[in-house]
């Protein structure tokens, strides 16, 4: 699916939960069965994850510490606009620099996310690995979505530098101060892959680029939720230890939106 019209599904707010843009139901006089249908139904049942281990992943041992930071963390409200220390000049780098990049590497990211509920992202180095990162950020679904309509969307995580011997690496820092188009929203959190983001990695595993819905957890949203995915390769460009960007790449003469990711310790 060309990602023009993957962006256009997932800023569309009007779809049905199986994906139709148009379904409208037909009145019906109540009735007995009616009353049974509007009965929540159960989830359908889980898949078989079948995703594997990427080549370059390994096993992190402080999975409790980061739900600990998720759980503290999630509840933050979002809060009052700040100036991003970090400088993004819109185009600083632009698309035929990114692609002669020499230290660019294509992976998979995905935007994805129940409607009122946070987005999060995560990487992946193809749609049939593992997530090498899932980060729940600081912004409702609805409000990106609206942001990407407005077709150039700048995401800054920003957190401390660590000291010269410190050897975590980059991506795993547990907690980011985020801001979008220069605004700060308040906090990104980095979390193990729980069972529902291994689901949408699941269901996704098709898919190489393209947006659209899935049909909610009704437990979570309520029979009537759906979760939003956009979908799409990013170029990875690492400039330090400390700074790293992922740049949503799209399709020679493509006019979707434009997004980038940079993550910095300063």
């Amino acid at each position: 699916m060309p990602l023009s019209h993957a962006a256009f599904l997932f800023l569309d707010h009007q779809r049905s939960p199986m994906g139709s843009p148009n379904a409208k139901a037909k009145p019906q006089s109540p009735t007995a069965a009616d009353d049974d249908s509007q009965t929540p139904q159960p989830p359908p049942p889980r898949q078989l994850v079948s995703l594997v281990q990427p080549s370059e992943r390994k096993k992190n041992k402080s999975t409790k510490v980061f739900r600990v930071f998720r759980s503290v963390f999630r509840s933050f409200p979002i809060v009052a606009p700040t100036m991003c220390k970090m400088s993004v000049t819109p185009g600083s780098l632009s698309e035929g620099q990114r692609s002669s990049s020499t230290n660019g590497k294509k992976v998979t990211g995905t935007l994805f996310g129940y409607r009122k509920g946070r987005v999060s992202f995560s990487i992946q180095e193809n749609p049939k690995c593992l997530p090498s990162l899932v980060l729940e950020l600081a912004m409702q679904t609805n409000v990106l979505q609206k942001e990407m309509g407005t077709g150039m969307v700048r995401i800054a995580l920003e957190c401390d530098k660590r000291p010269e011997k410190d050897k975590t690496k980059l991506l795993e820092e547990p907690l980011w101060t985020m801001y979008c188009n220069g605004k700060k929203t308040g906090y990104g959190v980095k979390r193990e892959a729980l069972e529902d983001d291994l689901q949408v990695m699941e269901l996704l595993k098709p898919v190489s680029m393209g947006g659209g819905v899935l049909p909610g957890n009704c437990e979570v949203e309520g029979s009537d939720g759906e979760l939003a995915y956009m979908r799409a390769h990013f170029e990875r460009v690492v400039g330090s230890k400390d700074s790293e960007t992922y740049y949503m790449l799209s399709p020679e003469g493509n006019n979707g939106p434009e997004l980038s990711i940079f993550f910095v310790r300063i």
